[in-house]
């Protein structure tokens, strides 16, 4: 059986086997794409209809390529963020396979390198760069049972309200899936239970400036590493309807019914904390203190930006808030489907190298991980705050390829070194 050899192979052809590609090209660093199906294949079939970028088109973006005929305070759609990714592609020359599947990598023994097995034959490799970032595999905590009567699906399965039975909706998660996707299903008039945990809120925009903007200048996109207590937390931001501040008090005035994070289920019942108000008051501080840093930052440059007093007035409390829901029959409620905004976990079982820690985390420095040859892109924190956003990918992409490249400089003296000795 024939084995193609290759310098540098990448897995993953979403943003940040992109980014890689565009790299490792300008460091002249010969390398293969592969992706198991299409170019940015999860903005298409892993997300919802109406689904938006989080971010401006000024800012989620590489630097290289600007989103076509969109104003750069848009937020771009889906499908045209997986647009623009199939043209960027074309413009780099990108040398990607689509259709084939990495099914297990190990290394050589006896020689330096990598055997990886495809859907298309063996490829040897001297690099490998596992580019399929963090948000693989959907997390649905196992609470309720699946013979339990209702429908059950992953924010990552979900569509659009047409999708999901009549009735209510219990939506687990506070995050940017789990409200975005609330919000659409209320005003699309399903009832709405949305449990609530322990989220930041920050503003869409305050004095005239993204949110986005405002992480840049107070340099919180270079944080590089999160505060102790917030590793786990998310972020409730939606660019949805050209932008909006996600107020859960708001969502409750309309007619959403708010409740704690979902602890348990027995017998047709589902059972929440009792941390609801605590959780509405931490998302609460965290937005107000992006203002307050925002209006220290704007003084202290002498910004003519006009001020924003009504940015500061807070909602009362609603019912579901002051007097909480702790317990809900899920039938007498009428609810007849769960959506699980939950988030995503890895999934490395193709790499069966021994770069992961007990919880089966890459050990890794900025992406250089501890097995010689081996690389991680598109982690969250991998440098940064923004690592795993589109433009942050990017910039740790360049690190990797100039990684990669001074190795392979390294390699290319010793070879050279030792002909120019019997040379002589």
């Amino acid at each position: 059986m024939s084995v193609e050899k290759v310098d540098t192979l990448v897995v993953g052809g979403g943003q940040a086997g992109l980014a890689m590609s565009e790299h490792l090209s300008k460091c002249g660093v010969p390398h293969l794409v592969l992706e198991r199906r299409r170019i940015a294949e999860r903005w298409r079939s892993e997300r919802w209809d109406s689904l938006v970028a989080n971010g401006p088109a000024w800012h989620d973006r590489f630097p290289g390529m600007e989103f076509p005929d969109t104003h750069p305070d848009a937020f771009v759609s889906k499908e045209k963020v997986a647009d623009y990714f199939v043209a960027y592609a074309e413009m780099i020359a990108a040398p990607i396979r689509c259709g084939v599947e990495v099914k297990k990598v190990h290394r050589l023994v006896g020689r330096p390198g990598f055997q990886v097995e495809t859907s298309d034959g063996v490829i040897e490799a001297s690099n490998l760069v596992a580019a399929t970032g963090a948000f693989q595999h959907p997390v649905v905590p196992a609470i309720v049972p699946e013979d339990a009567g209702l429908m059950q699906i992953h924010s990552s399965a979900y569509r659009n309200p047409d999708q999901l039975p009549e009735g209510a909706v219990l939506v687990v998660g506070s995050g940017s899936s789990g409200v975005q996707i609330a919000d659409e299903l209320l005003r699309a008039g399903r009832r709405v239970y949305l449990s609530v945990g322990p989220h930041d809120r920050p503003p869409r925009a305050y004095r005239e400036r993204d949110f986005c903007w405002w992480l840049g200048v107070l340099g919180k996109w270079d944080a590089q590493a999160p505060a102790p207590g917030t590793e786990h937390v998310t972020i409730a931001v939606s660019g949805a309807r050209g932008g909006e501040t996600i107020d859960f008090r708001r969502l409750a005035a309309q007619g959403m019914t708010l409740v704690g994070r979902t602890e348990s289920y027995k017998d047709g019942t589902m059972i929440f904390a009792r941390d609801l108000a605590g959780n509405i008051a931490r998302g609460d501080a965290n937005y107000m203190s992006v203002l307050d840093e925002a209006d220290a930052y704007i003084a202290r440059n002498g910004l003519d930006l006009p001020e924003e007093p009504d940015a500061r007035k807070i909602w009362p409390d609603p019912q579901c808030v002051t007097d909480p829901i702790l317990d809900l029959d899920l039938a007498e409620a009428g609810i007849g489907s769960i959506i699980w905004a939950t988030g995503f976990t890895v999934d490395y079982n193709w790499l069966k190298v021994d770069v992961f820690d007990e919880k089966g985390k890459p050990r890794h420095q900025r992406g250089v991980s501890t097995e010689p040859g081996i690389y991680f892109l598109g982690l969250p924190w991998q440098s940064r705050r923004g690592s795993s956003f589109i433009w942050g990918v990017w910039h740790d992409a360049q690190h990797l390829a100039d990684h990669i490249s001074t190795q392979r400089k390294y390699l290319a003296y010793h070879v050279s070194a030792k002909r120019e000795t019997k040379v002589a």
